[in-house]
């Protein structure tokens, strides 16, 4: 499979700041995917970098264990060579952020916690090409079980009406709409028990409705200028109109269901798309479509200072995806646990210039 079009190669002194990044981090990131996919190896990307060729990369990674910046770097240079990525005619490079919500909850219903998270329901069904219905939404990837074949899956609105009681299982509670539905955004959450214990839920699904965002709908009506839209800016919208949460939160169809996970390291974010634990500031979610999990990415984006006060300049790592990450030079930095996170995250919207790190054997002459 030939390298697409929009790859350039280039050489690493065209990096932006490639030789003050503490590259020791992000092989750290890297080496997790390595062991991953050693085991059970990624699907190629439809850039054309394919998944086979980092194996000599991944086998180096799994016996150099906590190598210092200058080793992680002279690792990255021989292996790799850098190529510029063009986004698609009419589009920017384009940065966002995601994080794990850290938020109290309760295993069981209460006063105070009302708002259920999930279990996938047993009547949820995949759909594809083989049991796809005649003239049934191609956008939709899963359905409901009927006397009359499969239909479209409940919507969020009515799920929060009651359509799954008895169906889907609460794996716990938590106190707010609002809280909820930046967890089902973010796709993962840590719940803080009424003992003090630490629960994770991770995704495990969703209805396959579309996903429409409540800034969106917020910026259609008036009420935050899409200049000013950022998740602290829709989340007090929400605290200052709370007769209007459910207006606004129900016109997103899609709903996420979850299941519950181990939370082994603290340090670590939740397992994702790629099979790993994110690491906070070197994790990076892209089209999986057009890209290869594990592939590093150099993400230079000089208006973003969130991360540590000083111009993005860094290595990530591919290892997650989302249904808002579209196109070749798009991608959602993971941004770590917890209100300091979510802080972060919260104000990523950023043009940024993407530079995928390719194995030597995909790049003629390297």
């Amino acid at each position: 499979m030939p390298l697409s079009q929009h790859l350039r190669v280039i050489d690493y002194q065209s990096l932006p700041c490639w030789s003050d990044d503490r590259l020791g981090e992000a092989f750290s990131a890297f080496r997790r995917s390595a062991i991953r996919a050693l085991e059970t190896p990624y699907k190629s990307g439809a850039l054309g970098v394919e998944a086979g060729a980092f194996e000599s990369a991944f086998r180096e990674a799994g016996i150099l264990e906590n190598p210092d910046d200058a080793t992680a770097r002279d690792f990255f240079e021989r292996h790799f060579a850098p190529c510029l990525i063009y986004p698609r005619e009419g589009e920017q490079g384009f940065v966002t952020g995601f994080y794990e919500p850290q938020v109290e909850a309760s295993p069981v219903k209460t006063a105070k916690f009302t708002v259920p998270l999930l279990a996938r329901p047993a009547d949820l069904v995949k759909v594809d090409d083989c049991n796809r219905p005649e003239g049934f939404d191609p956008y939709l990837a899963f359905a409901r079980q009927s006397d009359d074949g499969l239909v479209e899956y409940h919507d969020r609105r009515a799920i929060e009406q009651g359509a799954l009681e008895g169906i889907a299982e609460p794996l716990a509670w938590v106190a707010d709409k609002v809280d909820a539905f930046f967890i089902h955004v973010q796709g993962a959450t840590r719940l803080v028990m009424p003992d003090g214990s630490v629960t994770r839920l991770t995704y495990a699904a969703k209805s396959g409705q579309r996903f429409t965002g409540p800034g969106r709908i917020l910026i259609e009506l008036g009420e935050i200028p899409p200049e000013k839209v950022s998740m602290q800016a829709i989340r007090a919208w929400f605290r200052d109109n709370p007769d209007r949460v459910d207006e606004i939160l129900q016109q997103n169809r899609s709903y996420i269901f979850f299941r519950k996970a181990d939370v082994t390291d603290t340090a670590l974010g939740p397992v994702a798309a790629a099979k790993v634990p994110l690491t906070a500031g070197r994790s990076l979610a892209v089209d999986r479509l057009l890209h290869t999990f594990g592939t590093p990415f150099f993400i230079n984006a000089p208006t973003l200072t969130a991360f540590g006060g000083v111009p993005f300049a860094r290595l990530m790592i591919a290892q997650d995806t989302g249904s808002a990450i579209v196109g070749p030079a798009r991608g959602d930095l993971f941004a770590g646990s917890g209100d300091a996170a979510g802080e972060i995250a919260g104000v990523v919207r950023h043009p940024a210039d993407f530079y995928a790190l390719v194995p030597r054997s995909l790049v003629k002459g390297a």
